[in-house]
């Protein structure tokens, strides 16, 4: 409990600190091939749900075309909205690293269940709704598991999980997947 309430949030300033100053230049380089290569804003903001049901605003890279009446909906990498920069930010998970600055002002932590849209936490059974006891996380037990391949069912099973089961030990193994599934895929780490 400890770990959880205190030095989950230490870990989580100090490591994105430490990213940041390693990962600016990848962003730098990701705002001008944006800027040159797609129409509209560097960068897609959106309402989700957090720790305690609290809506926040989470930060990403834009990867999509602007269509302002595009409705929710999943994406995944071959959507035709895609466009071709964003086809490489998205599969090196270079859009999710604004959430750093998530992290730094306590909207998310580095790992926890990933944050959801209003709608999607409309959809989910009570049981799930457990997922909200942590900070949501740029990455987490289910995107090292499967993550959009899965469906929605079985990563809300992989973010209780991770809640029953928070430590330090499992946030480090869940970082270091992460690195395995940037450099991999996604595809190569779906399990049951």
């Amino acid at each position: 409990m400890i770990y959880r309430v205190y030095i989950k949030r230490i870990v989580d300033v100090l490591f994105s600190l430490a990213v940041l100053s390693l990962v600016w230049p990848a962003i730098g380089i990701a705002v001008l091939a944006i800027k040159f290569s797609s129409e509209g804003p560097i960068f897609f903001t959106q309402n989700r749900v957090g720790l305690n049901g609290k809506t926040f605003k989470i930060y990403k890279l834009r990867t999509m075309s602007v269509d302002v009446n595009r409705g929710v909906k999943q994406t995944n990498q071959a959507d035709p909205e895609v466009f071709g920069v964003g086809k490489i930010l998205r599969r090196l998970k270079i859009d999710e690293l604004p959430q750093i600055f998530n992290v730094l002002i306590g909207d998310m932590s580095v790992v926890g269940p990933r944050p959801c849209l209003e709608v999607t936490k409309q959809e989910m059974p009570e049981w799930a709704l457990r997922r909200f006891e942590l900070r949501p996380g740029m990455t987490g037990l289910a995107q090292v598991s499967g993550n959009v391949s899965l469906p929605w069912q079985k990563r809300w099973e992989f973010d209780v999980r991770y809640v029953e089961k928070c430590s330090f030990a499992t946030d480090a193994i869940i970082i270091l997947k992460t690195l395995f599934v940037v450099l991999f895929g996604e595809e190569r780490f779906r399990r049951a």
